[in-house]
Formats: structure tokens, sequence, C-alpha cells
């Protein structure tokens, strides 16, 4: 044979078999994958972010104004109800006590001086009362000595009221002199100092903080921000774990505490508050940490359970080509179905099952699967095609020559 004939014959047998490698790939090589129903516990989660914070936390503040002279707790400090955190300079409150009370002494030497005349009154009413009687003297007389009694008695009366405001001013100027000493109203740990000796507080429109005191950090709680679309789900009671970058690899676990109904909104977008309630009697975690949270909204055990994957799957019009079958449509389902695609005897066909929870990886099956068919999860076309949910075939760019085309010559042909 001619050598100019052997390269058109090797083209044309190379192209016949290369067209039968890729007509077999396009339409013997299908390989659905396929699951069945199982069973197991099934839990499905709403995920959140917040942070950590103190179940109760106290700001500690005055309600004088001064120069702080002496600190007696700094952060951290384990501190008791009545102790003594800081102490303000009193040399003006001492002095506003010394003259509240060199006004309540005043006070009362004039009432007793008022008190004095009261008497001596009272018994010039007495002798006019019974002169008169005896007409000695007119009863006019008798009558002056009288209302210069009364009147004595109205100005001892105002000299008590004025020993009773004096008393007053010096009770406000003792709890002012007090004020000057700052208690701790718990018991707790102090988590932040905001003053320094020497620095003068104000106290005008509202008391400025000087301590902030956690009452009780073996109990923490979590303010988590749950979107609008998964509030619904969330109630309390319901158990949650969350992470900590503290402490990646370990789970901590709380309960739903409430579920605010303030909304937060930030940058258009609407969540609200879950407090999450947790234990910390290791006083690992502390406040201001970041948490993932993770609630459980709903559980089943021993429930039947089908993959995702399977509710996920739609095999396309070149799936049934390969498989020689003629395209099913999908069936319309109740709302509280799903359609799932069914391996048989009969080749792929649909069907609506009634579905319950997922939790991302299993969904639980509620309702029959017709007996002997098994859950479509992906199907490959061609053998070195990956599987694939939406059942598309292989690009022919990949298996074979495009139709009416030469294959590539052999390598060194």
């Amino acid at each position: 044979m001619p050598k100019l004939l052997v390269a058109p014959i090797a083209l044309a047998g190379a192209a016949a078999v290369a067209g039968l490698l890729f007509n077999h790939a396009g339409v013997a090589a299908v390989a659905p994958a396929t699951a069945a129903v199982t069973r197991g516990s099934i839990a499905q989660t709403v995920a959140a972010t917040g942070s950590l914070e103190a179940v109760e936390t106290v700001l500690v503040g005055t309600q004088v104004s001064g120069r702080v002279s002496r600190l007696h707790a700094d952060f951290n400090d384990i501190v008791a109800r009545g102790e003594l955190l800081a102490e303000l300079d009193p040399s003006l409150f001492e002095t506003d006590v010394a003259q509240a009370r060199a006004s309540l002494a005043r006070a009362e030497a004039e009432v007793e001086r008022y008190r004095v005349t009261a008497d001596d009154a009272g018994l010039q009413d007495e002798r006019a009362l019974a002169l008169a009687g005896r007409q000695l003297i007119s009863v006019s007389e008798a009558d002056v000595a009288h209302v210069s009694y009364r009147e004595a008695l109205m100005r001892l009366l105002s000299a008590d009221a004025e020993v009773k405001q004096a008393r007053a001013v010096l009770r406000q100027g003792e709890v002012n002199l007090e004020r000057t000493r700052i208690h701790s109203p718990v018991d707790g740990v102090v988590v932040s100092r905001d003053v320094d000796v020497g620095q003068t507080v104000a106290a005008s429109l509202q008391a400025p903080t000087l301590f902030t005191i956690a009452a009780d950090l073996t109990r923490l709680r979590v303010l988590a921000n749950v979107s609008e679309a998964d509030v619904g789900l969330v109630h309390a009671g319901q158990p949650a774990t969350f992470t900590v970058d503290a402490y990646p690899d370990e789970v901590f676990r709380g309960t739903v505490l409430q579920v605010r109904l303030q909304p937060v909104v930030s940058e258009n977008v609407v969540a609200y508050t879950a407090i999450v309630e947790t234990s910390n009697a290791d006083l690992r975690l502390r406040p201001g940490m970041t948490a993932t949270v993770t609630i459980e909204v709903a559980r089943r055990d021993d429930a039947r359970l089908i993959p995702a994957a399977a509710a996920r799957f739609r095999p396309t019009a070149a799936a049934f080509e390969a498989l020689g079958q003629a395209v099913a449509a999908a069936p319309s389902c109740a709302a509280t179905d799903t359609v799932v695609w069914l391996w048989g005897e009969g080749g792929l066909a649909p069907a609506c099952v009634t579905v319950g929870i997922a939790d991302g990886t299993s969904i639980e099956l509620v309702s029959d699967l017709p007996g002997g068919a098994a859950l479509v999860t992906a199907m490959e076309l061609g053998g070195d095609t990956p599987p694939s949910s939406s059942g598309a075939s292989q690009s022919p760019l990949l298996s074979g020559p495009p139709a009416g085309m030469p294959p590539p010559p052999p390598p060194g042909g």
C-alpha cells in the first residue's frame, strides 16, 4: 500500500474508535449515586453571634462632687458589700456640718428663750384673769395679758420649727460627708476603675461612674443577635452551645433565658437579642468575649433521615437521554412536602415526600417511600465525571471530538 494512503486510513480508524467511546460515555456510562433511609437523631439549629457579660453589673458612682483623695480598690479586686472603695476630700463637707451644728445650737437656744417668755406670759395671763374676776382690773387689761400669752406660745412654736429645720440641714450635711466615702453596694469583682487619686469628679446632672463591679462572675450570659428570619424559632428554655476565640476547641453550654422584643437595627439589618445564660464556675470566661452561638430549636430522636442532597438533586434532560428514558417532570407538592427522585426498576422517577426538620446534612422523613426504590443524590455522566447534583452531562470537548470533526492525530503521527 502506498505510504500516502496509510495516514488517512489511520486517522479514519482513530476517528471511528473515538466516536464509539464518545457515544458509549454519553449513553451507557451512567452511574446514579443512591442512598437509603436511615435512623438517628437530628437537631435543627439557629446560628447567632454575641458577647458575654455578667448577669448583674453595678456601676458605682458618687452623689457629691469633690477630689479623689484615696483609692482602696483596683482592677480585679474581690470586694464585699459595704467595703470602702474610695474617698473624696471631705474638707468642704466637714465645714458645712460644723456650720449646721452651730445653727442648730442657736435655734435650740432660741427655743429655750421663747419657752421662758411663754411661761412668764402664762403666769401673767393667770394673774390677770384672777384679778379681773375680783374686779380689781378691767376686762380689757385681762384680755391684753391673754393675747400676750398666746403670742408667746406662737413664737415658741416657730422656734421649735426652726430647730427642726436646723436639724434637717445638719442631717443633710452629715449625709453628704458620709457620701465622700464610696462603699461597694454588692459582693463582686471590680472589672473597671474609672478614676485616679487627685482627679476631681463633678456630680451635677448625673452621678459619675467610679467603678464597675460584676456581682457574680460564676454566672455569665451571652447577648446573642438572632436575625429576624430565625427569631420566630427561638424561645426561652431552649438549649444552646457557643464557642469563644480564647478556647476554640471547647464548646460551652447554656440555656436561652429570654428573647427581647426590642429590635437591634444595624445598617438596615434587623436582629433581636436572645439572652443565653451559662455557668462559669472555673472563671475562664470573661465579660466582653465574642461568642459564636448555636441554639437548638428542634430535635427528633430515632427519626427516619434522608440526605439533604436527595432533596437538592434535580436531573436534566441530558440525564434522561443518557438513561434512554423519557423526560419526567417534577410534580407539584404540598407546602410541607419536597420532591425527591427515586431509582428503581422503572428507572428515574419523582415522588413527593413529607419532611420535617433539617440540619443542613440530613432531613427528617415523615412520609413513606415506595418499596424497592432508592433515593438518588447525584448522577455521573461519563466514567471520569464527578457526581453532580444537577445531573449535567460532561462537555463533549472533554470526552471526545465534536460531531463532524476528525480526531487529533496520535502523538508522533
